[in-house]
C-alpha cells in the first residue's frame, strides 16, 4: 500500500491513476496533514450485488411456522416451557 500527502497526490495524479492502471499499485492513500484522507483505488472491482432472495428455491417453508411462536417466546423470555 502506497501513501502520498496531498501536494504530491496534486501534482502527479496522472502517474498514481498509471500505476492503479497498470496494476503496479492495489491502492494508493492520499493523506493530508499525516493523517489518510481517501483512497485511489481501481474501477474494475465490481461491487457486490443486492443478495435479497439469495437462498430463494434452497428450502421449503413449511404451512405452520407459527405454531411454536410461544414456546419459542418463553425460551428467550427464560421461562420454563409448559
Amino acid at each position: 500500500m502506497q501513501s502520498v500527502n496531498m501536494l504530491q497526490a496534486k501534482s502527479s495524479l496522472s502517474r498514481l491513476v498509471e500505476a492503479i492502471e497498470q496494476g503496479e499499485a492495489r491502492e494508493i492513500i492520499i493523506a493530508r496533514n499525516g493523517k489518510p484522507a481517501a483512497k485511489l483505488v481501481p474501477v474494475g472491482t465490481p461491487s457486490p450485488d443486492k443478495r435479497i432472495g439469495i437462498a430463494k428455491g434452497l428450502f421449503e417453508v413449511p404451512d405452520d411456522i407459527d405454531a411454536h411462536n410461544v414456546e419459542v417466546a418463553r425460551l428467550f423470555l427464560g421461562e420454563d416451557a409448559k
